[in-house]
């Protein structure tokens, strides 16, 4: 099924300038950018989008974390989009995320670090979580007029 979702850049990707090889992780696996935009969030932004994890005690650091800097958004669409990205992605906790991975391959916090200093870990990228978390997401950070339809090679080998 060709599905859409949402991967955001987050200000740790940002500020190392690695946003271009991230997002050519995803061009070469065949997933096409269909929106994209560079946005400093706010803390009632960051509430809207963590509003699962708002009650949780790593919701502060988490908070202070990404509205730290400018984040980028991007809705990407391809075959069973959400999970190729998660793959692509690697685990949560950079420490275990394997090589390969852009968690694996751009960072290397642990839980363990980042709790005893209290703070979000940096693992550079936020990756929706399931087919249905991606279209709330997408909507959140896309009008429908912010995205996009085009045809690319990809389109010959995968529809």
């Amino acid at each position: 099924m060709i599905e859409r979702t949402l991967v955001l850049l987050k200000p740790d990707a940002v500020q190392r300038c690695i946003a271009g090889e991230i997002l050519t992780r995803f061009e070469r696996a065949g997933l096409k950018i269909v929106g994209l935009k560079m946005v400093w969030i706010d803390k009632d932004f960051s509430k809207e989008h963590y509003a699962a994890h708002v009650d949780k005690a790593f919701y502060k650091g988490l908070e202070e974390f990404i509205t730290l800097g400018p984040v980028i958004a991007i809705c990407y669409e391809g075959v069973s989009a959400v999970e190729v990205v998660r793959k692509i992605v690697g685990p949560t906790e950079p420490k275990t995320a394997p090589p390969g991975t852009i968690r694996g391959d751009y960072a290397h916090h642990s839980y363990h670090f980042t709790d005893k200093k209290g703070k979000a870990i940096r693992n550079l990228i936020h990756a929706s979580g399931n087919p249905e978390e991606a279209k709330v997401e997408v909507a959140l950070w896309f009008k429908e007029t912010d995205l996009h339809t085009y045809g690319t090679v990809h389109d010959g080998h995968v529809l």
